[in-house]
């Protein structure tokens, strides 16, 4: 395939320096954090309605989305690092090439949930084995929301895209108006209007079109800059093989991820409303420095993928060292805020004083979350940029098996306390399955 070294998508890249990895995650971090924010104004929003129910119903839903739209992460994850290595080995063409397929396996993906969302439906929410109150607000909060899904599969592929090509800017900029407007829309559609659950539905599935189609147009704007590749050259077999393998592989990863958190809603649903509320809560503690986390792993992933398309191992390890640092501060930054003010953001999202008394039970367990998350996500980071797609997998296997042997000793024996020590069990596993396999990492980026 030829090259185009001056073209804008595959130019020189900067030095590995503290100021490029802020320059790389600052806006990761604030679009991220936009994310669980959104989740937190629509719980804030269903909490001050006249039962918990509500809540429930919109925690259930959007665990059920997070787990059909999150079995298509690799749509961001592995878009991203294909970018990175072309753009490190200055492949204007492939740089191209590699949006194109994310984009058609996301519309015929997106279309494909429309049209089997009768069959979801009715395999999932039995799982959920939520009380009929809540399943029954849920099920309309899903039979609304389903019809976003082209444009939110689409949003990983432009999202994965502009994090590969270290456009991370643009990436905030297409976050704050999708969460921005939904959070707008929510207010509006939920609270003002008074539609509850179906306001907050449609208010996302406004938000997430708007927002697709918006960096589409910015997207194609960029690659007309490039050297646009042709049908034969998208379509090519070994970069379609390439691309297929890497993304089978970080979508069992992904299923497996997002099974783990259904088994803890199910969990918190099983032992009644009142604790599955409060998990509800709860877990946006955990969304937020998840995702201001993220913020370094989408960083590392972008110089990961440069260093080993460009053969630079001293770039490699500079990138993973500095984001390490970065990390760890910002993880023990965010404990120390919920350590500190955890009653205060619980009363914040919830007006229901049972509900309130519950979470307090358990807020430091949400507390010590970005503590023992950090690894695993700054790793996922890692790989991602690798395109180790195959040993992502074979570490959430084990990091699963070892989640599912916490869960059934730790729950019959600490109830609700037992559910929260086994997902921290989950993040330590994640990190010591993958530590394992990154010599192989290492060993990608040739020496100069």
């Amino acid at each position: 395939m030829s090259t185009a070294p001056s073209s804008p998508a595959a130019g020189d890249t900067p030095p590995i320096s503290h100021a490029r990895i802020l320059a790389l995650a600052g806006p990761i971090i604030l679009s991220n954090v936009s994310v669980p924010l959104l989740g937190v104004v629509d719980t804030a929003i269903v909490g001050r309605l006249d039962d918990p129910a509500f809540i429930g119903a919109v925690a259930v839903g959007a665990t059920l989305f997070s787990f059909l739209y999150w079995s298509f992460g690799f749509l961001r994850m592995g878009t991203t690092g294909l970018t990175a290595q072309a753009r490190g080995a200055r492949d204007g063409i492939e740089v191209t090439a590699c949006l194109a397929r994310a984009l058609m396996i996301a519309g015929a993906a997106g279309a494909a949930l429309i049209l089997l969302q009768a069959l979801l439906a009715a395999g999932t929410f039995p799982l959920m084995d939520a009380s009929a109150e809540v399943e029954s607000h849920a099920r309309t909060y899903f039979a609304i929301r389903i019809w976003s899904a082209p444009a939110a599969l689409g949003m990983f592929a432009l999202v994965g895209w502009f994090v590969g090509l270290s456009r991370t800017r643009t990436v905030l900029l297409l976050q704050l108006l999708l969460n921005g407007l939904n959070i707008a829309l929510d207010l509006v559609l939920g609270l003002w209007l008074g539609w509850g659950v179906v306001g907050v539905a449609v208010g996302t599935v406004i938000a997430e079109w708007t927002a697709t189609l918006t960096g589409l147009a910015i997207a194609l704007a960029y690659a007309r800059r490039t050297p646009l590749p042709s049908w034969a050259q998208i379509v090519e077999r070994a970069r379609i093989v390439r691309t297929i393998a890497v993304n089978r592989d970080i979508m069992i990863r992904s299923i497996l991820l997002l099974l783990a958190f259904a088994i803890f809603t199910r969990e918190g649903a099983r032992a009644g409303d009142l604790t599955l509320a409060a998990n509800a809560v709860l877990i946006h503690f955990f969304h937020v420095s998840a995702y201001a986390l993220d913020g370094f792993a989408f960083a590392v992933e972008a110089l990961v993928g440069e260093a080993i398309g460009g053969k630079d191992r001293t770039a490699l390890r500079r990138a993973v060292r500095l984001t390490t640092l970065w990390s760890a501060g910002a993880a023990l930054f965010a404990s120390l805020v919920y350590l500190a003010a955890g009653g205060l953001v619980i009363d914040l999202l919830t007006i229901l004083p049972e509900v309130r008394a519950e979470a307090r039970v358990y807020v430091l367990w949400a507390a010590l979350a970005p503590l023992t998350g950090l690894w695993c996500f700054l790793l996922d980071g890692i790989f991602i940029g690798a395109t180790r797609g195959r040993e992502m997998r074979n570490a959430m296997i084990a990091a699963f098996a070892v989640y599912l042997a916490a869960w059934a000793m730790l729950i019959p024996a600490f109830g609700n306390h037992g559910l929260w020590a086994t997902i921290h069990v989950f993040f330590i596993a994640r990190a010591l399955t993958l530590l394992v396999y990154y010599p192989r990492v290492v060993g990608d980026a040739e020496a100069r």
